[in-house]
């Protein structure tokens, strides 16, 4: 305890003890009160710091929430463009809609059309064939008008007998079943259609002029006249 004492007389030489003393623990205590002042002031800083550091905080803190509002509102006009594409995607439809419904009723057209142009080609063919197959016909029976009038001819002089008359019958029969018909008897009315007049007499015995003698008769093969029949014709006086 004697040491200290010392040193604190050998470092301060030339002043009192007691004053040296005093001045001592002034400057200590002031020093104490100094750092005690800095400690607080420290804590009061330290305070101000923290607090406004968590001032600062606040606004990062906030800053979330004012992002999320510019984003609700940027995700606001989300309905608005679905409702954009689905309109267009409507629209679109309804251009593809109605591009097919063209092309149906064009096809539905050619359709029809080549249907009637098939259904006319039909019955021209028909047309075609009869035709066709009436002049063959025609032109075989015309050939054989020559035949049936010899035959004729022997039937007016009574040789149609035995083997020879079944052939006439077989023929007349055949002729008569492609459809040749026989016009031309006595006292038929003139028809210059159909009766070629080789003979003109008059007559008190008829009104209107009438077929007297018949040198060779007439066919028709249904409606159409394959030869006129050769007559003597009679007309009132």
């Amino acid at each position: 305890m004697g040491t200290p004492d010392s040193s604190t007389d050998s470092v301060l030489p030339g002043a009192s003890g007691p004053a040296e003393g005093t001045g001592g623990e002034t400057a200590a205590a002031e020093t104490v009160s100094s750092a005690e002042s800095v400690v607080v002031e420290g804590d009061i800083v330290e305070g101000d710091v923290v607090a406004a550091a968590a001032s600062d905080d606040a606004p990062a803190a906030a800053e979330p929430a004012a992002v999320s509002e510019p984003a609700a509102a940027d995700a606001a006009p989300a309905p608005s463009a679905a409702t954009e594409d689905d309109s267009d995607g409507s629209v679109l439809l309804g251009m593809e809609l109605d591009l097919l419904r063209g092309q149906l009723d064009e096809a539905q057209v050619d359709i029809k059309r080549v249907a009637a142009e098939y259904k006319n080609y039909r019955e021209r063919v028909k047309r075609d064939q009869a035709a066709a197959s009436e002049k063959a016909t025609a032109d075989t029976l015309v050939a054989l008008l020559p035949v049936l009038d010899d035959l004729d001819r022997a039937r007016e002089h009574g040789d149609l007998t035995g083997p020879f008359g079944s052939v006439a019958e077989q023929l007349t029969a055949i002729v008569t079943k492609l459809g040749l018909t026989a016009f031309g008897a006595k006292g038929d009315p003139f028809d210059p259609n159909r009766h070629e007049a080789v003979a003109h007499l008059p007559s008190a015995d008829v009104t209107e002029p009438t077929c007297v003698d018949v040198m060779r008769r007439g066919y028709l093969l249904g409606e159409r006249l394959l030869r006129p029949a050769m007559v003597a014709v009679a007309a009132p006086e």
